[in-house]
């Protein structure tokens, strides 16, 4: 089994009558998948059941091969920790944390991450050889999030990510605030970190030209059956 399988999933909001979504089957084995589809299809609600912060009303979804469907919150909250790296929207880094300790954060809530990395110095030397791959200068490993700009945030951010080494990414919208330039180098530096530790990853996007660098790209509506009943999304669907 492979990153992710998702098996006769649905999802409805509390007191609606109607599916979010209905995905009878989807898995991703390897590599990278470009996400998109229009606001309010469900996208986030999509990686939300993947990460186990939602559970589906109905059906199963795997992570390498864990059935979080099967699991308590605290359980599910265990794989996604050990299991899955994040790069969100607004980076969401501790503003009075340094950069060693948010890139080092989830090493806390993941002994199967820490144990990959070491303790003590070799964190250190781990987070020291992210920040310089990440072209990012030694001299800030103690400096506060909040005194980076921009463009160190995103770094950081992806190291956050990518320690311990996930075996899956989930990227949601990190580049819809940024300039062309500075997206096209943080494109670059994200795929090549994934390719580094050989992790699955799940981008998603409104931007489609960013689409082409992937393995394969995805139009949530052309697998949520829902879609096909919701009328908001019936001429974005035979788009």
């Amino acid at each position: 089994m492979g990153a992710v399988e998702i098996r006769n999933l649905t999802y409805r909001w509390s007191g609606s009558n109607t599916d979010v979504l209905s995905i009878p089957a989807w898995s991703l084995d390897s590599g990278s998948v470009f996400l998109f589809g229009p606001s309010g299809s469900g996208k986030s609600t999509f990686i939300g059941l993947i990460a186990g912060v939602m559970s589906p009303t109905k059906g199963d979804v795997y992570i390498n091969g864990i059935n979080l469907s099967s699991l308590s919150q605290s359980a599910r909250d265990r794989v996604r920790a050990d299991n899955i790296g994040f790069v969100f929207q607004q980076f969401n880094l501790i503003p009075y944390l340094s950069v060693k300790e948010n890139i080092l954060l989830p090493l806390q809530f993941s002994e199967k991450r820490r144990s990959r990395v070491g303790d003590g110095k070799v964190q250190i030397e781990a987070v020291r050889r992210l920040l310089a791959e990440l072209s990012l200068p030694d001299d800030l490993l103690d400096r506060a999030a909040i005194e980076l700009s921009v463009g160190q945030q995103q770094r950081v951010a992806i190291a956050r990510a990518l320690i311990g080494e996930p075996s899956l990414i989930i990227a949601d919208e990190p580049t819809s605030a940024l300039d062309a330039d500075t997206r096209d180098a943080f494109m670059r530096l994200l795929f090549a970190e994934v390719r580094k530790i050989k992790a699955a990853l799940i981008f998603v996007s409104h931007d489609r030209s960013l689409a082409s660098g992937f393995d394969q790209s995805i139009n949530l509506l052309d697998i949520n059956k829902s879609a096909e009943i919701r009328p908001e999304f019936k001429e974005s669907a035979a788009i």
